[in-house]
């Protein structure tokens, strides 16, 4: 077994070797485009997928190479007489060997040029600002709030109940004997009545005492503040949904007028829906030619999907780039017109095998998944959906808090400040010291005492 490898092992080296032997220096021609090749630094010289690509690929096969731009940057797209410009021409033309770009593999390229197998997947898709897409989420009911706005809500309305209910038993004027009546702000009632003033309705008894006026008055002002901001926030978002609708693919795009799309003017992209036979894509050839939504280059349309009301077109790899950099973007998910990216060489050339063979090896080994991360990391790990400024974040509503707390605390006081008054009151009376006064006062309305009084005023009224 060890033989066996050994041996394999050895031929390999030596088709490389023989490779590298017979092979002079290549002369690679490529073409300028981000990220697959870009100029690093004031140097002049070239970084990016491609020269990654080309690299790996003379490492493997030991060979060496030169690395030129294309002089007329170009593709490579054939002209009336037949002739062959850009990258493709000068491969034809011998003035290089290589071409290692973003070159499209095409039917009308391989009986010119021999390409490689293809070491990029793509196709055809658009890309859009993230407001234009709407959340069918079934939980859409909680948009107009943030995560952290619920959680604030449900904390303030589990505080609110509490103080309801220690407001309701320690001021004297909503239970005056705690010995003979009965409680009337329980815990549950507490609940029941600021659940009753989030939805504007009423839910009786109501406090009698200062105190228990003003957590009720604050507690109102809140809700009603906070239904004012829910419903502005979700009028905001259902006017937006039901203006552009859900557009996810091509067939949503045609459908609706609201929206604009257009892509490169001239490129294969624009070809691709010129010559198809499908319905839809001839619409959306014929929309473009009939509102010229055409833009000039690839940075044009990509600015102008950020600008907004604009869906570009072009190439799913290209548009994922865009996405990366810019986070207000979005890519749909539908991709059509699958077309793949390969290496060309002369017609006859050995170079085409091994170079074949050395990308099929990449692929296998995740070097060109490796690659394209590399080359395609996103700068929006860290940030937060262009929608989540529509979504009201607590500190938003700070203001709105602050002011519920100060009026939980001043109840509070205000409840212990009248239990204080009372007892003062009955300790001149009893001729006893205040403190001994409020602490019974206290003990019969949060002790046994109250508990008892509460019992039996329902037995009575069983009774």
């Amino acid at each position: 077994m060890k033989g066996c490898i050994a041996f394999v092992l050895s031929v390999a080296a030596l088709s490389r070797w023989a490779f590298a032997a017979g092979t002079k220096e290549l002369s690679v021609t490529t073409i300028k485009q981000d990220p697959y090749a870009m100029t690093k630094g004031s140097g002049g010289e070239l970084e990016g997928y491609c020269i990654d690509l080309i690299s790996e690929l003379g490492e493997m096969l030991g060979f060496t190479y030169k690395i030129q731009l294309v002089k007329d940057n170009r593709y490579g797209g054939m002209d009336s007489k037949g002739n062959w410009n850009g990258m493709i021409g000068e491969v034809i033309r011998g003035e290089a060997d290589l071409a290692v770009a973003p070159l499209t593999l095409t039917a009308i390229r391989e009986q010119y040029v021999d390409m490689t197998t293809p070491f990029m997947q793509t196709g055809i898709s658009f890309i859009l600002h993230k407001d234009l897409v709407s959340d069918d989420s079934p939980f859409s009911l909680l948009a107009p709030f943030s995560t952290e706005m619920w959680v604030g809500i449900l904390v303030s309305f589990l505080v609110t109940g509490l103080c309801m209910f220690l407001v309701g038993r320690i001021s004297p004027t909503e239970w005056t004997e705690p010995d003979t009546e009965e409680h009337q702000f329980t815990l549950l009632h507490s609940y029941w009545y600021i659940t009753g003033a989030l939805t504007l309705q009423g839910a009786g008894p109501h406090p009698k005492a200062v105190s228990g006026k003003l957590v009720s008055a604050i507690w109102w002002l809140f809700a009603i503040l906070l239904l004012a901001c829910y419903l502005a926030n979700f009028n905001s978002a259902l006017h937006s949904n039901n203006n552009h609708g859900s557009i996810e693919t091509f067939e949503d795009l045609v459908s609706q007028d609201d929206i604009e799309y257009g892509t490169v003017d001239g490129g294969s992209t624009t070809l691709f829906f010129k010559n198809s036979k499908s319905a839809v894509y001839r619409r959306i050839y014929q929309h473009m030619e009939r509102k010229k939504t055409y833009v000039a280059s690839m940075e044009d349309g990509v600015r102008r999907a950020q600008e907004g009301n604009f869906a570009f077109i072009g190439e799913a790899v290209s548009l994922d780039l865009a996405v990366a950099r810019y986070c207000k973007l979005i890519r749909s998910q539908q991709v059509i017109a699958m077309r793949a990216y390969s290496i060309a060489a002369r017609q006859g050339s050995p170079l085409v095998r091994n170079l074949t063979m050395a990308i099929l090896q990449l692929s296998e080994s995740g070097e060109l998944t490796y690659l394209q991360n590399k080359w395609w990391a996103s700068s929006c790990a860290g940030d937060k959906d262009a929608r989540t400024t529509e979504i009201l974040q607590p500190h938003d509503l700070r203001g709105l808090f602050l002011l519920l707390g100060l009026g939980l605390v001043a109840g509070l006081l205000l409840a212990l400040l009248e239990l204080l008054s009372k007892a003062r009151n009955r300790a001149k009376e009893q001729k006893k010291s205040c403190c001994s006064v409020l602490t019974s006062e206290l003990n019969q309305r949060f002790g046994n005492g109250g508990e008892v009084a509460e019992q039996d005023a329902a037995n009575k009224s069983k009774a």
